[in-house]
This record gives C-alpha cells, structure tokens and sequence, in this order.
C-alpha cells in the first residue's frame, strides 16, 4: 500500500549516523521518494527517504535535492527553525492525535521538538529526552542531508509502536522568495491529507513505517 513504508532491519550496532549519509548500510533501506505538494502546482525537487531499525534505534534519512536552502537568520531559534527549509517527522499513537509528538529539523541540525494535542494546541516546553535523539547534517551544493536516530525505548515510552507499527508522518517545508522578495513556503507531504489547505496536524496526512521481523 501506498500509505505503508517498510522498515528493514539490521544488525544492532551496524549503523553510525554522521550527517552524509555515507554507510553502505543505507544501501539496505528501501527507499521512499514519491512525495508531493498537493496545493502546489510547482515541480517538487527530489526527495529521498530511508529508514532502518535495529534493537536499539529507529534511524532516518533525509536527501533533499536543493541548491538553495534558506536558513532563516532570526535569534529566536523556534522562529529560526519555523520559517526555514526544514524536514518533520511527526508521530501519533492513534487517530484522536491526543497527543502526538513533532520533530522539525533544519539542514543544520537544529531540532524544534514539541508535543501537541488536537487543534493545533503545541506546548513547546516539551522536548524528546536529549538521551534518545541525535541529529547530524549536512549542506552541500546541490543537496542537503539529515540523518536521525531515536531510541527504541523512547518511543515504546510514548506508545508510539503498536504491532511493529509506528504511525508517522513524513514532510518537508520549502522556502522561496516570491516576486516582493518575501521568502513563502511550499509544504510537501509523504501522504495526501485531502485538505482544503496546507494542514500536517491531521491524521489523515499520516503513514506507517513497518519494522521488519519486529516480533522476531
């Protein structure tokens, strides 16, 4: 099914994310490029998203073809990270989205993490434990590279596996300048949301990524 991404699994230990993406260990993900805007006619620049699982960690993948990437120069690092070319990754538990979990992380590194609850109610005060996370990236001419890995335990904590099952959604913003010189975003989405308007925080703009041999 479309909406079904396949998490292979690996050797515990086999994989060190360093922000290019350059194990061979990558080779062994199955690879999800079929992203889209859905209120955007423009032509979306290639994205490329893996993801693989052992024992201990869940780690992602983001290769985002793009030869402009737009870091938005505010002193607040949340407005900083809100208004810049970024990847997300939300999590939910079930339908109600009550609560889910976000993550947005700019080519740079930075993480805006926060937890929410339905209609759009964000506490940022709330942040994943800094223990099960890391994030490393990296810029070059014509593309940018993120690369993610959560604990296991952490999301067993927050119930977010269920039957090997993680609901998840999968997005990217893109910032351009229009022709008054005002940088606008373009959303770009793994799952169609069937929206009127741009609108992530809703359960329908969610996939599951399935761990392989998760009862093994």
């Amino acid at each position: 099914m479309d909406n079904i991404y396949i998490v292979n699994k690996i050797t515990k230990g086999e994989l060190q994310i360093n922000g290019k993406a350059d194990s061979h260990i990558w080779q062994q993900a199955n690879i999800l490029e079929s992203f889209r805007s859905p209120w955007d006619s423009k032509v979306i620049k290639k994205i490329d998203f893996r993801a693989l699982w052992d024992e201990y960690k869940l780690f992602f993948c983001f290769k985002v073809y793009d030869s402009e990437v737009h870091i938005h120069p505010s002193k607040n690092i949340n407005d900083s990270i809100n208004n810049s070319d970024r990847v997300e990754l939300f999590f939910k538990k079930d339908d109600t989205m009550n609560p889910y979990y976000c993550l947005e992380i700019d080519p740079t590194s930075r993480i805006m993490d926060f937890k929410a609850y339905p209609q759009k109610v964000f506490d940022f005060d709330w942040e994943w434990p800094s223990k099960d996370i890391v994030v490393k990236s990296s810029i070059e001419k014509q593309y940018f590279i993120v690369e993610i890995a959560i604990s296991i335990n952490s999301l067993e904590s927050f119930n977010l596996i269920k039957d090997g099952k993680i609901e998840t959604g999968i997005y990217r913003a893109k910032y351009n300048k229009n022709e008054k010189g005002v940088y606008e975003p373009t959303w770009i989405c793994w799952i169609d949301p069937k929206t009127e308007s741009p609108n992530f925080h809703i359960a329908t703009s969610f996939g599951v990524l399935q761990l392989e041999n998760y009862f093994e």
